[in-house]
């Protein structure tokens, strides 16, 4: 089993479940919803005509906060789990109401692409690749192209946005995968807008076993827009990863969402981070179904609220201002080609005309030819001359 379908198969779901560290403890119930000014934004959108890709450990949608707005597509991890598991679906469904609670009257369309934490098969696949089972081995490899396939399948279904909570960065292994990078081209050829958590590695505490700050993917894909956590104060949340790759930021602490189980929970992590972008980007689109690609990560970057020293790899280009990135919608920047004001070459340009050249002195030719006949017939004589029978010694 190769580290690089090892990857694949076990991207991390970035939500850190739970309570609360005791320093993250005093966020506000729904501070994400005013720091971001969703009720405003909501009032010029609601997200209605937009499908919303969650690919992530499957959504429980009976749970009343869905309201019948999610639909399940294929499982591609498999693993054996079902929906009422406890294992199943519990990342995904919070992942799905953070979206649902941007962008209310959106679409959510479910894709199972990695496992919860407590899935029993995650730990099978764990234990295969140190101990060599082949079998298990080849259901892992299998599976390594989940995240890929659920891409290449939101789009063709009609999803206009692709939320993935989830990241390479908790392996020691670089996560760029040559299909999953090829997944994410076909969806941004066709305009798709894929968002991404940048990972919960951050933290500077140096005891901290998921300290490592690694590369995460898809959040490091160009065409992805990476985007880190950020606290209740303003800043970087402590866990968040810091590297160019993040686009922007979004609350990411304390951020209560849907259990798999029944009722609500508050959970930290770039992962809901990411998920109330996407709902952000759904009612941007609901408004403006026209929008391209690049007019929705500019006017998200536009209408952030920037950090004091600019962008920095903390926050990127700031926390997401949904109120003003969905007013932004209505009349989009146009993108115009920058005329080019260099040097007319961009080397030192050509020596002399093609069609201009001084004609060939005749004179060279003469003499030249006449050196070449020479040479023939020196050559010639000396053929026959080596041909000559000589005489017989007595």
């Amino acid at each position: 089993m190769t580290r690089r379908t090892l990857t694949a198969a076990f991207l991390s779901a970035a939500l850190l479940t739970g309570a609360a560290t005791p320093a993250l403890a005093e966020a506000p119930h729904g501070w994400e919803m005013r720091v971001m000014k969703v009720p405003a934004a909501q009032r010029l959108a609601q997200g209605r005509g937009v499908t919303v890709a969650v690919l992530d450990t499957g959504v429980v949608r009976g749970h009343p906060a869905f309201r019948g707005r999610v639909s399940s597509g294929p499982d591609f991890i498999g693993g054996g789990a079902k929906p009422g598991q406890p294992y199943w679906g519990e990342h995904g469904t919070a992942m799905a109401s953070s979206v649902l609670a941007v962008a209310p009257q959106a679409r959510v369309l479910s894709v199972r692409v990695i496992w919860d934490h407590e899935d029993p098969a995650r730990r099978r696949a764990e234990e295969a690749a140190e101990k060599g089972d082949k079998e298990s081995q080849e259901e892992n490899r299998k599976r390594g192209n989940a995240l890929a396939k659920g891409i290449r399948y939101a789009v063709d279904k009609g999803a206009k946005v692709i939320s993935m909570s989830l990241g390479t960065d908790e392996w020691s292994w670089a996560g760029y995968e040559e299909d999953t990078a090829a997944a994410v081209d076909y969806a941004a050829s066709k305009g798709v807008v894929l968002v991404a958590s940048s990972g919960n590695g951050g933290s500077t505490d140096v005891l901290a076993t998921d300290a490592n700050n690694r590369v995460s993917y898809p959040a490091a894909f160009p065409a992805v827009i990476g985007v880190a956590a950020s606290a209740p104060d303003g800043g970087r949340a402590e866990f968040s990863q810091v590297h160019t790759y993040t686009t922007v930021a979004a609350p990411g602490v304390d951020i209560y969402a849907a259990r798999n189980t029944g009722g609500y929970s508050a959970g930290s992590g770039t992962s809901p981070a990411a998920a109330l972008t996407a709902g952000t980007v759904a009612l941007m689109l609901s408004r403006n179904p026209r929008l391209t690609l690049r007019q929705v990560r500019d006017i998200l970057v536009d209408t952030a609220v920037k950090p004091p020293a600019g962008y920095t790899t903390l926050l990127g280009h700031g926390v997401v201002d949904a109120a003003a990135a969905v007013r932004a919608a209505s009349s989009p920047p146009a993108a115009k080609a920058v005329p080019y004001k260099g040097k007319k070459y961009l080397g030192g340009g050509p020596t002399g005309s093609p069609v201009t050249h001084p004609p060939i002195d005749s004179t060279y030719l003469v003499v030249g030819g006449s050196g070449l006949g020479v040479g023939l017939l020196c050559m010639v004589g000396a053929f026959f001359l080596l041909r000559r029978p000589r005489p017989r010694r007595s």
